[in-house]
């Protein structure tokens, strides 16, 4: 066998399994708030930004608006944002949050320290691959 088709010498099969588990052990915390992770992080950018434009919000969340789109009118059925289409733009969509989502917020803020506790890894550690995975993220984006 070829040494470079082995699974074991990929680095895309570590992230991509790594990332799947991160991501299930956020589900016990979200659910309590109704939220699945794609929900949870689309909350962190209004949370953060409070009325950002859908294409914007994809260009952060690396989501295409196929994925973007449902979901977002998902949450806004149960309150936590409202679309517009732009006043100055009728093409751009704005995505604002809603009281309702706010306080979301107050009942998530523990969740990051919750996921931390659940990884095996020290603070220095994970600063370390938190700076690496960055490095790696802009290196992609600069790539398209």
């Amino acid at each position: 066998m070829k040494e470079q088709l082995k699974l074991s010498n990929q680095l895309c099969f570590p992230l991509y399994a790594c990332a799947k588990e991160v991501v299930r052990s956020y589900t016990p915390f979200l659910e309590p708030l109704g939220l699945t992770y794609t929900q949870y992080v689309a909350m962190m950018v209004l949370w953060e930004h409070h009325s950002i434009g859908v294409k914007e919000m994809g260009e952060l969340l690396f989501l295409d608006s196929g994925t973007l789109t449902p979901m977002l009118k998902k949450m806004e059925q149960r309150g936590w944002l409202t679309r517009e289409r732009s006043k100055s733009d009728e093409r751009r969509v704005v995505v604002t949050i809603t009281p309702e989502g706010e306080q979301l917020q107050e009942r998530a803020q523990d969740i990051p320290w919750r996921v931390a506790q659940c990884v095996s890894l020290g603070s220095e550690d994970m600063i370390e691959l938190h700076g690496l995975l960055g490095k790696l993220l802009n290196s992609l984006k600069a790539d398209k």
